[in-house]
């Protein structure tokens, strides 16, 4: 049966289930257009029966629309949490709501369960912005220096690196990893933009690569600047965001350290400089927060929707594999991504 499938075949609204969802369908009515809910309410009610009775653990990433984060979803966090959450799954089937990359550090770092994807085609412009190819390149350039890759990079780029990082640990991997080989300098990859705001945080020299993010690189100091005059708000933004971005927000930091930020300060008005889910998401933790969008939508974590989600637990298909060989070699510079943590400052 394809995702396709003829509408006699798809799950179908009921009062009962509105019934039944009562609460959810209160949270989604905030989050996404009203009279997608009963669109959406069939498929969830679907999802979360197969769930159960597959056993399996939807891991959905903050980029996720809310019916998938807020409707299916087990567990929820930035690459951080989905990677700590992966290593330490009860679970034999993951199901993983993100990107590829995502789905591979999953399946590394649980190398005995099973990991699906519900569209293998969920990529990422950092992740294929460089090969392992060019990381040997890079330390053949330079003999001896470590290499931090940050974890939107490949299974295979992972394998040709001495350690991994996420935007809420990179400063704290760059020292750590500076400091256990003894070196001033790290090459760093492949985002120039994050690499270039690590730099300011640390006094390690970083090689950097020429990625970016497609999403966050499209944002403008004009935007930002625009935002504020014209809203009163807050600006917060990604460090993937390019550095003339960065130097117009009120605070920079990751996914979750957006959410802790707002936590603490509780602005009246804010604008999130990030993939757009991010500030639908977070609406439900801060409904006193007005939330300015001036944000840009990942086409590859809209690929996963609640339609594949089921085909995917359904058929059991779209599984991910990694090379053992490269799967070794990756897990330990994830592993010691996990050791450093999360310590970002907030």
């Amino acid at each position: 049966m394809s995702d396709n499938a003829p509408t006699a075949a798809r799950p179908q609204w009921t009062p009962e289930l509105a019934e039944q969802y009562t609460d959810l369908s209160a949270k989604l009515e905030q989050l996404v257009p009203c009279l997608e809910v009963p669109l959406h309410l069939p498929w969830i009610d679907a999802i979360n029966r197969l769930k159960r009775e597959r056993g399996a653990k939807i891991m959905a990433h903050s980029y996720q629309s809310p019916e998938i984060f807020h409707g299916v979803a087990d567990v929820t966090g930035d690459s951080l949490a989905l990677a700590q959450a992966a290593a330490d799954c009860d679970a034999d089937l993951i199901v993983l709501c993100g990107v590829h990359f995502m789905a591979e550090s999953a399946k590394i770092l649980a190398p005995g369960k099973t990991v699906l994807i519900p569209d293998l085609e969920a990529g990422c412009s950092l992740a294929s912005s460089i090969t392992a190819d060019d990381v040997r390149a890079l330390r053949v350039q330079h003999p001896g220096v470590p290499v931090v890759s940050y974890v939107n990079t490949s299974a295979a780029v992972k394998a040709e690196s001495d350690a991994c990082c996420t935007s809420a640990n990179a400063v704290q991997v760059v020292d750590a990893v500076a400091t256990e080989f003894g070196m001033g300098k790290v090459i760093f990859l492949p985002d120039r933009y994050l690499g270039a705001w690590v730099a300011t945080q640390t006094d390690v020299e970083l090689v950097l690569w020429h990625g970016q993010c497609e999403v966050h690189e499209k944002f403008t100091a004009m935007e930002a600047r625009h935002t504020r005059e014209r809203f009163d708000a807050k600006i917060v933004a990604h460090p993937e965001c390019p550095p003339e971005v960065l130097a117009e927000a009120d605070f920079v930091g990751s996914t979750s350290a957006m959410g802790q930020w707002l936590a603490k300060e509780k602005p009246q008005r804010v604008a999130m400089i990030t993939e757009c889910s991010m500030a639908d998401n977070l609406r439900d933790r801060f409904p006193q927060v007005e939330f300015i969008k001036p944000c840009n939508l990942c086409p590859h974590m809209k690929r996963i929707t609640l339609q594949n989600i089921h085909a995917c637990l359904r058929d059991l298909k779209h599984e991910v594999h990694v090379p053992e060989d490269v799967a070794v070699r990756a897990r330990r510079a994830l592993e010691r991504m996990l050791a450093v943590g999360r310590r970002e400052r907030v």
